[in-house]
């Protein structure tokens, strides 16, 4: 390229600017600091805030006996709260005393962790600013239910063994309770939960994403991959599964590939392929309308029946059916009476009859091969003459 061209900048990236504080240090840069009363120079809110969440009707007992506590974690922020149990409600509003105008957000997601089965223990932490939570839902991704708890039981693994390396390599807090799961933990860690779950619940099994970020927490650790790109190192999944006609047809280009190698080679193919049935010709034309059961009925002048006289062709079909198995069945019974057949014990002259006959046929089969040789001798003796 001339010094005179000027390099094309793409168009979306023309005020793209460098980044001076984006360095390796950046979590320190961006550390969130705590906000105390003496921070809030403006004074108390003018308006009040507050928030609701709906709870089963299971988490009842349990609420009531750990509200107390509740309560006292948020008056420390200075947030009230309310638990209904008529109408099966939990409710966080700020007052005079809150002092962070973030802190009733903060609340909010509390109360949904407490609807959602997370214990009040860990549902607490919520309130510091370096966690966070995300509720996944998951009740809709999957229509067959059989399928949604199979995919559901993936994510938790065999003694919760899945559940337990998801958290160790995240740094979040997981549970699966229903048709959600609640995540709590850093912004980070949110993000890629949130990916393995939904994934699972598209049928890609949670090791993959658990191998991929095992691979990325190693690369990490080495200073000198850094700048480098990791797409080499991290395992390549199938984005899409083929559908069975697009798997036969690799199938077989596979196997034709094979055959032409060893035709070249001399051996005989594998897998001759069945010949393909002729097409059928097309016509434009539909086919021919099937009669209705009632034109089948006009043709037979059965619809002109009155209804005794088809009870009666329908008893005597009964009758005669019936007359045709009990005759079979009288039949089948009678067998059992019918004498077999004797035979009777040769006589003395019929047994030497027999003798006779057998005599007669012995002494013609000799006279015929005394014949034979006689015919092979004067045969040879004049092969002998002519010689």
């Amino acid at each position: 390229m001339s010094e005179g061209e000027e390099t094309v900048v793409n168009k979306n990236k023309r005020h793209r600017k460098e980044k001076p504080w984006d360095t390796d240090d950046i979590d320190q840069c961006w550390k969130i600091d705590e906000f105390k009363p003496k921070d809030n120079k403006a004074g108390t809110f003018t308006e009040e805030s507050s928030f609701a969440t709906l709870f089963p009707k299971y988490r009842e007992k349990y609420l009531r006996e750990v509200w107390s506590a509740v309560t006292k974690a948020l008056e420390h922020h200075g947030i009230a709260c309310t638990l209904d149990l008529i109408h099966g409600s939990m409710s966080v509003r700020t007052t005079r005393k809150t002092y962070d105008p973030y802190i009733i957000l903060k609340g909010r997601d509390m109360i949904k962790l407490l609807a959602r089965g997370v214990a009040v223990g860990q549902a607490v932490k919520i309130l510091d600013d370096d966690v966070a939570c995300d509720i996944i839902k998951i009740g809709n991704i999957v229509r067959n239910k059989e399928r949604f708890v199979k995919r559901r039981q993936r994510i938790i693994g065999p003694d919760g063994s899945t559940l337990k390396a998801i958290e160790l390599l995240t740094q979040c807090y997981v549970l699966v309770q229903g048709s959600t799961v609640s995540v709590m933990g850093p912004h980070k860690g949110l993000k890629e939960v949130r990916r393995i779950v939904l994934d699972c619940m598209k049928n890609i099994h949670p090791i993959y994403r658990i191998k991929e970020l095992m691979i990325k927490r190693e690369l990490a650790k080495d200073p000198q991959l850094a700048t480098e790109s990791w797409d080499r190192f991290l395992p390549q999944f199938r984005k899409k599964h083929l559908k069975t006609s697009e798997k036969t047809a690799k199938k077989n280009e596979r196997l034709e590939e094979k055959n032409e190698a060893r035709k070249v080679a001399g051996l005989e193919p594998i897998g001759q392929q069945k010949e393909k049935p002729a097409k059928k010709v097309y016509t434009p034309f539909p086919p021919a309308q099937q009669p209705r059961k009632v034109d089948l009925q006009l043709e037979s002048g059965e619809y002109f029946l009155k209804n005794t006289e088809k009870e009666a062709r329908d008893a005597r079909r009964r009758k005669d059916k019936q007359e045709e198995v009990a005759a079979e069945n009288r039949a089948r019974r009678a067998e059992v009476f019918v004498a077999p057949t004797e035979t009777a014990a040769p006589t003395v002259e019929e047994k030497r009859k027999r003798k006779r006959e057998k005599d007669s046929e012995a002494m013609a089969d000799g006279d015929g091969e005394k014949e034979k040789i006689k015919r092979k001798k004067k045969h040879k003796k004049s092969e002998d003459a002519e010689s």
